[in-house]
């Protein structure tokens, strides 16, 4: 279809809507308001937290923030984009009914759906049937898998260096660096360092910074298909958003990295490095992937088990303080009380900020997954559709306490002679890392 001017219908739509968009007429509500304050309160923070505490460069901040804008833009805009990460989202529904015909012959029907399966005795509440380790965390290997096809066949390690490519030429970033956090956005933080193993030892500090808070800013492909079957009925297109999430996160990570650590002397490698697969057939990748989503499945439900105990365990120690507005002391509470203000900035209304501050918390402090889980109990009626959106682009992010130690063991492994130097920098990562993601969300408030 053709629009005036033999513009194609879906560009001409797109710039009617940012017309629309930025139209006075319209006004602009008070969450846009919020948002932009929190743009600029979440910068002033990094700068507060910099080695070297100076206005940052326009040219920086021009670079990250536009790139953000630039993406969102993109996704929530242009239909075209809408319409793929729909597709995304429907191949994903594909793959988990097919996860399913295997869960159901190794654990019967305690992995298939009821509607799929005839139980044998009667179920009241299909609800209850969502058993996670049965019914959930198998997508891990199954996703690990097909990752790992992926990269054989060269599909992910071209999509990696075309985003590379787009870091490096927008923000300056030397080409190992722009590689190992457009990696970011498809693996985790350390298998994401690990594809320039050469070359860590010779990145400056501040690329090194930056290596370490882009892994914080963002999720890996595996646990984000994951986090979608949980966010189903939650949001809507959750995978799609999840990808956007992480996609907008790493030029916001690298800008604030560069505020907080800024650069001293020259990149230490300007071209890209090659990505070589180390998969010798297609059925070595499949064996070699099984037993590595069998590691993390194992782990995930480890890290679930041993957290929540901690987190009743925290809370029953603080159950004998003296209740305060006649409610117990709980972490909980605690977290909501530090990050409300910070939810605010981002777009959430005031009355919801107490609740969204509580999920941020519990993603902090222990990690993004028990927050998305957290959020999928609340009721209908808790968040707004618009707040649910925005938190999680929030709470899209491996910035925790768990993770400065996966983040430590893992980069000091890959370099043993910048141990110390990484010990250092991890807690600053953290700071960077859920900047990064709040500034995500701050996008997405202004932009939905």
């Amino acid at each position: 279809m053709q629009a005036k001017g033999n513009q194609p219908e879906f560009v001409a739509e797109y710039l009617r809507s940012i017309r629309r968009f930025f139209q006075a007429e319209q006004g602009y509500p008070l969450a846009i308001f919020q948002a932009v304050i929190g743009l600029v309160v979440f910068i002033a923070l990094a700068v507060a937290c910099s080695e070297k505490r100076q206005v940052p460069h326009w040219k920086l901040l021009v670079a990250g923030l536009g790139l953000q804008f630039v993406f969102a833009l993109l996704v929530f805009r242009l239909p075209p984009v809408q319409s793929l990460l729909i597709g995304i989202n429907q191949a994903v529904a594909a793959v988990v009914e097919a996860t399913e015909t295997g869960t159901l012959f190794v654990f019967g029907y305690l992995g298939a759906d009821p509607d799929n399966v005839a139980y044998p005795f009667t179920v009241e509440n299909p609800g209850a049937t969502m058993i996670l380790a049965f019914r959930v965390l198998p997508l891990i290997l199954v996703f690990t898998v097909l990752s790992a096809i992926l990269w054989h066949y060269r599909i992910l390690p071209a999509i990696v260096r075309g985003f590379s490519l787009v870091l490096r030429r927008s923000l300056e970033v030397s080409g190992a660096v722009g590689l190992s956090a457009a990696a970011n956005v498809f693996v985790g933080m350390v298998e994401s360092p690990a594809l320039i193993r050469p070359y860590i030892g010779t990145l400056t500090r501040s690329e090194l910074f930056v290596v370490m808070s882009c892994g914080m800013a963002t999720i890996a492909g595996t646990v984000m298909v994951f986090y979608s079957v949980i966010l189903q009925g939650v949001i809507d297109n959750p995978l799609g958003q999840l990808i956007t999430a992480s996609v907008i996160s790493a030029p916001a990570a690298i800008m604030l990295a560069l505020i907080m650590i800024p650069p001293d002397d020259a990149a230490s490698a300007s071209e890209i490095p090659a990505l070589d697969s180390d998969y010798h057939s297609l059925m070595d990748a499949i064996t070699r992937a099984t037993a590595d989503g069998l590691k993390l499945m194992a782990n995930v439900a480890a890290m679930l088990i041993v957290l929540l105990a901690l987190v009743a365990l925290a809370n029953s120690a603080l159950s004998l303080l003296p209740e305060v507005g006649g409610a117990p002391v709980t972490l909980q509470g605690i977290f909501s009380i530090l990050f409300s203000p910070l939810v605010w900035l981002m777009g959430i209304p005031w009355d919801e900020a107490a609740i969204a501050g509580n999920l941020m918390g519990i993603k902090t402090v222990l990690n993004e997954l028990l927050a998305f889980l957290a959020m999928a109990d609340l009721p209908a009626d808790s968040l707004s559709e618009k707040s649910r959106v925005i938190l999680t682009y929030g709470l899209c992010g491996f910035a925790n306490f768990g993770s400065l130690g996966i983040m430590i063991a893992g980069l000091s492994g890959l370099c043993p002679t910048r141990s110390r130097e990484i010990v250092s920098l991890a807690p600053r990562s953290l700071v960077s890392g859920t900047l990064a993601t709040c500034m995500t969300g701050a996008v997405a408030g202004i932009l939905l």
